[in-house]
């Protein structure tokens, strides 16, 4: 069983918190996903669980057994890092069997369990190569099937994709996704992206400054954020905010705008609302809220449309269909919202009922 419990997880070093009370609950057969910025502290709390990292205070239980004080290598989990860290001299069946050989195997049980892991994996025409004789999704394979041949009870990957150009990222995105349906292990993916946390993880823990701010699933973050850090963080581009416009020095294009996204709702208590590019909409000049393109990104089938709005701060962002490839910066045009997709977030930032 690859249940890992983490409760009251608080990490410090000397007198600076780094993470500051963490509780979750990973499921057996996971696939969870750690997300946030830089320092937000996911790979930390990553390593805590490997062993990697001392735990300052509270309790980590894996399998329902408290690991505070296990070794790292008797956690039955087995940790990917972002560099290979393949041994150059050794073949990639002999880098793959390495930590069996450690732990006493058999040469049979070795040779053995690393063919049933190259198989799944489809590197079994690799095994017989040296790590400078392989592509860089290649060596991130292999990797991967060092961990998978302990047959651990939990995964643990710490932003394994980031080395790779952008196609080999969504390759291995789907190989991964494939390899957690076929083995069922627990598996917990700290990544900074949130593409690959919204299309990999069955649920995400989004971080910030040492804290979880959500857990859900990834629709349910991207729909139903619970402050504007998340509703910031998840999605792309990245969701507009607008603020209430003051009472008598707004311009009449924010205010027409607010007017707008309020209109199914006569909660006051609303000071920012939210609202994705897919819900703004392109309507004729003379009908809509008047804005000016400042940057088309036309991406085929779709577009991305910056907009000036007068008396907005920042860039409102359009997701639009092909119909409007021919809408050019300096264009002057009108906006619509759907206004029930609108996210309403109080004067603590949180998201309104």
């Amino acid at each position: 069983m690859g249940q890992v419990s983490l409760r009251g997880i608080r990490k410090s070093y000397d007198k600076t918190e780094i993470i500051k009370g963490i509780d979750l609950e990973v499921r057996d057969g996971e696939f969870m996903v750690f997300v946030g910025p830089s320092g937000c502290g996911k790979s930390t709390t990553l390593r805590m669980i490997a062993g990697l990292e001392e735990i300052t205070a509270g309790e980590l239980q894996i399998a329902g057994l408290r690991a505070n004080e296990v070794r790292p290598a008797d956690r039955g989990a087995a940790m990917v890092f972002q560099s290979y860290a393949l041994y150059p001299h050794m073949t990639v069946a002999e880098n793959m069997g390495f930590a069996l050989k450690m732990a006493g195997e058999s040469k049979a049980k070795r040779e053995s369990q690393v063919a049933r892991t190259a198989e799944v994996l489809r590197i079994t025409d690799l095994l017989g190569r040296y790590p400078k004789e392989l592509s860089g999704g290649q060596r991130q394979r292999v990797a991967i099937g060092r961990a998978i041949v302990r047959k651990p009870k939990v995964f643990l990957f710490d932003e394994p994709l980031s080395n790779l150009d952008a196609a080999l990222r969504v390759n291995m995105r789907i190989e991964l996704s494939r390899l957690h349906k076929e083995l069922g292990t627990t598996m917990i993916y700290v990544t900074h992206d949130q593409v690959e946390a919204m299309t990999m993880g069955d649920r995400i823990a989004v971080f910030n400054q040492g804290r979880i701010e959500q857990l859900g699933a990834p629709l349910e973050l991207y729909q139903r954020p619970a402050n504007e850090f998340v509703a910031a963080f998840i999605g792309a581009p990245r969701i507009n905010f607008i603020d209430r416009p003051e009472a008598g020095a707004a311009s009449q294009a924010h205010q027409g705008l607010w007017a707008r996204l309020l209109a199914n709702s006569e909660d006051l208590a609303a000071q920012r609302v939210g609202l994705r590019a897919e819900h703004v909409r392109l309507v004729a000049a003379d009908q809509g809220v008047a804005a000016e393109v400042e940057l088309a990104e036309h991406l085929g089938d779709s577009s991305i449309l910056y907009l000036r709005v007068e008396g907005l701060k920042d860039l409102l962002s359009a997701k639009v269909g092909a119909g409007h490839s021919g809408v050019l910066a300096g264009q002057r045009v009108g906006l619509d919202v759907d206004a029930s997709a609108a996210l309403r977030f109080g004067a603590d930032a949180r998201l309104l009922a």
